[in-house]
């Protein structure tokens, strides 16, 4: 049974409202995409272009990590990805939500979409933060452990990685703890963002929704999580080019998912 959460009315909140979970199929992930490549098809430039820009910024940090001499810190910076992406994402669920009014999205959405709910979606940003630096904590520790506080050559430290024992299970011990922590960020934000995006709610009513949908819908959810990993994985091994391409894209898709999902409706009208 799906019990939906009420809110309470108080000073300065929205109208009561309850938020329900829908449960989904396993065939959802896929439609969910394939409304992404939709969004992505009849707003092509705009979108592009906000995949651009993440594409730049992101070889302008690798291209500083190495002039900087942190070229080391690059593989746990690409893994801390997953924490920060569903605020990436932000700008796409600006450009969906402009399509779905009837109007031609323009890159004020999808720049400028987040101004409506800055703080609760400042504070779902903190959120994710800690979830990232806790990573870089973690990484910076195996690091340690195996390799030692001196940083080898890049050349030595990648080969080392896929030759050695010590490589190796630092890999194994590495994806282990960043898998758990990238489902754990990817629990608390899946629909958090784009459900303070759409709504007037507290970030911690967010966290709640969103949690409550992977609860209720485990196996989908599960498949989107890897469906969402793999498709940035392929995006960054493409030397980020294809992040233009699969950002937007996961981004439309996730405020379809969104949508699917999350159900919210005025107390006093289910109260009619």
């Amino acid at each position: 049974m799906n019990a939906a959460t009420p809110r309470e009315h108080g000073k300065g909140a929205a109208p009561n409202v309850r938020i329900s979970i829908r449960s989904v199929g396993m065939d959802k992930p896929r439609a969910w995409l394939a409304a992404g490549f939709e969004d992505f098809r009849q707003a092509t430039a705009v979108s592009l272009a906000y995949g651009m820009f993440w594409v730049g910024l992101s070889i302008a940090v690798t291209a500083g990590a190495f002039t900087l001499g942190l070229w080391h810190w690059l593989l746990p910076l690409i893994a801390g990805f997953m924490f920060l992406g569903p605020l990436v994402a932000v700008g796409s669920y600006g450009i969906s939500r402009a399509l779905e009014a009837g109007r031609v999205p323009n890159l004020g959405d999808a720049f400028g979409g987040w101004k409506g709910h800055a703080g609760q979606l400042a504070m779902m940003g903190v959120m994710m933060m800690i979830f990232f630096l806790a990573w870089i904590r973690l990484a910076t520790l195996l690091f340690a452990l195996f390799f030692g506080l001196e940083a080898p050559s890049p050349e030595t430290l990648y080969a080392s990685l896929l030759t050695t024992t010590n490589g190796l299970m630092m890999l194994a011990v590495g994806t282990a703890i960043g898998a758990v922590l990238a489902f754990g960020a990817f629990t608390i934000s899946v629909v958090a963002i784009p459900t303070l995006m759409d709504q007037d709610l507290t970030f911690m009513e967010g966290i709640e929704a969103s949690i409550r949908s992977v609860a209720k819908n485990f196996r989908p959810m599960l498949l989107w999580a890897v469906i969402l990993t793999g498709s940035v994985l392929v995006g960054v091994m493409t030397f980020y080019i294809g992040l233009a391409l699969i950002l937007p894209v996961l981004g439309h898709a996730s405020w379809h998912a969104y949508e699917d999902l999350v159900r919210i409706e005025p107390v006093e009208e289910l109260k009619s």
